[in-house]
């Protein structure tokens, strides 16, 4: 084989190589993808590719209470805002601004969800309001009495109370 030859082969067989170090990509990653997918069909008003992130058994209703509120309620944009990774499971908060036709006025909304990895898809498990406007369709944080039922139901002692005018007092 000519030195020609050989060179082209070697040339040949590096970029082959370097290909394949792209490998897949990173659950953060696909996690982002997944939260982004998720949001500009809200965004859009594409209710079954945004209902694709959910598990299998919401999707249906999701499309059904999302079109239906999609008459009155325009979301405009979303920030994210910060993400948790920890293995399977992820904490995302997204900033959400949005607002009714019938009132015209815009509003933010912090939103904190749940995302669960199920094989190589993640899926949104739960989405509650952190602060800001109340928003059509999503869930209200649970009120800490709430909180300290779960935690005695699953044999868990719940953190004692701040004392008022302390730091750590709910306002």
């Amino acid at each position: 084989m000519s030195r020609t030859g050989k060179g082209l082969l070697w040339s040949w067989i590096i970029s082959l190589a370097l290909a394949g170090c792209g490998g897949a990509p990173r659950p953060s990653e696909v996690l982002l993808d997944s939260v982004r997918t998720y949001h500009e069909g809200l965004r859009w008003q594409r209710f079954s590719a945004a209902a694709a992130r959910l598990p299998p058994a919401e999707r249906s209703a999701f499309v059904d209470e999302w079109d239906e509120r999609s008459s009155d309620l325009k979301i405009t944009d979303y920030e994210i805002v910060d993400v948790a990774l920890a293995g399977d499971a992820a904490s995302v908060q997204v900033k959400i601004s949005w607002y009714g036709e019938s009132e015209g006025t815009l509003r933010d909304t912090l939103a904190r969800q749940a995302w669960r990895r199920r094989g190589a898809v993640w899926v949104l498990t739960d989405e509650v309001r952190v602060r800001g406007a109340e928003m059509p369709g999503l869930a209200e944080p649970p009120e800490p009495t709430e909180l300290v039922g779960e935690l005695r139901d699953e044999g868990l002692d719940a953190p004692a109370a701040p004392a008022p005018g302390t730091r750590n007092a709910r306002r």
